[in-house]
């Protein structure tokens, strides 16, 4: 299983225009094959910071997310939105007989 946490600090004047665009990946996104979860969450703390928790069946599937139409409209449209360029971390995960 493949997980990337997308880090994203959005302008203050393009949130709410964040949040739609985001909601509208979230929802195509959850039915790619491969996809097991991709949460859409917002810091408690900070209005402005968002994080897309993405896991995947493997790293194939994932590398299929971003050849999507969907993808690609919401990688555009939020693109001049961003504060600060967004950061993607991969993580595998690791099952309990790995450790």
């Amino acid at each position: 299983m493949m997980v990337t946490c997308v880090h994203v600090k959005v302008k203050p004047e393009f949130v709410d225009a964040f949040i739609a665009a985001s909601t509208a990946n979230h929802n195509a996104s959850v039915k790619e094959p491969g996809n097991l979860r991709f949460d859409f969450l917002r810091m408690a703390d900070d209005p402005c910071r968002f994080m897309l928790y993405e896991a995947y069946s493997s790293a194939e599937a994932a590398a299929a997310h971003k050849n999507t139409a969907h993808y690609a409209v919401w990688r555009d449209t939020v693109q001049e939105m961003m504060a600060e360029p967004r950061e993607g971390i991969k993580y595998d995960m690791l099952k309990p007989t790995d450790f």
